[in-house]
């Protein structure tokens, strides 16, 4: 997430985004990949792009940032900074944060997947792992059993 360039982001408005990632941790020839994020009816990551571009006022560069105490936008949002953000938000919904870190994003949307019947080919394609094995790990093993539970 902190790596993602508003130049390497292509949006259809409503429809979806097309994402170019120049290296990841799976990337070893360093050839960069595509990545498509569909429109959502809820929590939409098209829209809540097309609000950020709009309320930030960026074209270019970094697409999350830093923001200083002044509401000034900074160069780059730092990936130690996730983990800080994402306990804040839950503190401020009046959830317990502790324990939670950038990582806990990817295992919430597995099982999240999970719970909403993708299959593991889908969450695989979408996420970009190419292992079974490392995709279900990611997935709470007391995750619900979605139309199959009574």
């Amino acid at each position: 997430m902190c790596r993602l360039r508003i130049e390497f982001i292509q949006l259809e408005p409503a429809r979806g985004l097309t994402l170019f990632l120049a290296s990841s941790k799976i990337d070893r020839a360093n050839q960069g990949r595509q990545l498509s994020v569909p429109a959502l009816t809820r929590l939409c990551p098209v829209q809540a792009y097309e609000d950020w571009l709009e309320c930030s006022g960026l074209r270019d560069g970094p697409l999350l940032r830093n923001v200083d105490r002044w509401g000034r936008l900074g160069d780059g949002l730092h990936s130690y900074s996730v983990s800080r953000i994402l306990r804040r938000a839950f503190h401020r919904s009046g959830l317990e944060g502790e324990g939670y870190c950038g990582h806990s994003l990817r295992r919430g949307f597995a099982t999240w997947t999970s719970v909403n019947q993708w299959s593991a080919k889908a969450l695989m394609d979408y996420v970009g792992w190419r292992d079974v094995q490392s995709a279900m790990r990611y997935v709470e093993a007391d995750a619900s059993f979605g139309a199959w539970r009574r």
